[in-house]
């Protein structure tokens, strides 16, 4: 299973449809950061499942902060991390609450930088930003059967 992982698309959504265009995933993540951009995603391509959060710039938010989502074998943890200590470079809050969750995976935005790395257990990705910044960035995310999970961070 292959899933397309956005955050902070900050309403620059032409790179990240054109990017699901190219990879044709099994579902996409977006991160927050505006909610709204989804709205893009769900007309273009409404055959593919689509699982969301909010962000700290969503003012008027329908999708939750925190949220699980199974891909494949696989549990994961999203959320945009502005309430869950993503900014503090403290990962414990969010290492925690994937933890409780039984998640595998924790994927989060908010910083607008790219990261994926392993702490207490947990796999944490960040796909950077997908709308404003110097380098722009997303990222693939392939669940194996075995629950094996590569994850690529790519440029737009």
């Amino acid at each position: 299973m292959k899933a397309a992982v956005f955050s902070d698309t900050h309403s620059n959504t032409a790179l990240m449809l054109e990017a699901v265009r190219r990879c044709r995933p099994d579902a996409i993540i977006h991160l927050g950061d505006y909610e709204r951009d989804t709205e893009a995603l769900r007309r273009e391509f409404p055959e593919i499942p689509l699982f969301n959060v909010c962000g700290n710039c969503d003012m008027f938010p329908s999708a939750p902060l925190v949220d699980t989502v199974q891909l494949g074998p696989v549990k994961a943890l999203i959320c945009h991390g502005h309430t869950l200590g993503a900014d503090s470079y403290d990962m414990s809050p969010l290492v925690y609450a994937a933890q409780e969750a039984g998640a595998k995976i924790a994927m989060y935005g908010h910083t607008h930088r790219a990261v994926y790395e392993e702490v207490g257990g947990v796999q944490l990705l960040n796909p950077g930003t997908a709308g404003k910044g110097r380098k722009l960035t997303w990222a693939l995310v392939t669940v194996f059967d075995n629950g094996g999970i590569i994850c690529e961070i790519k440029d737009l």
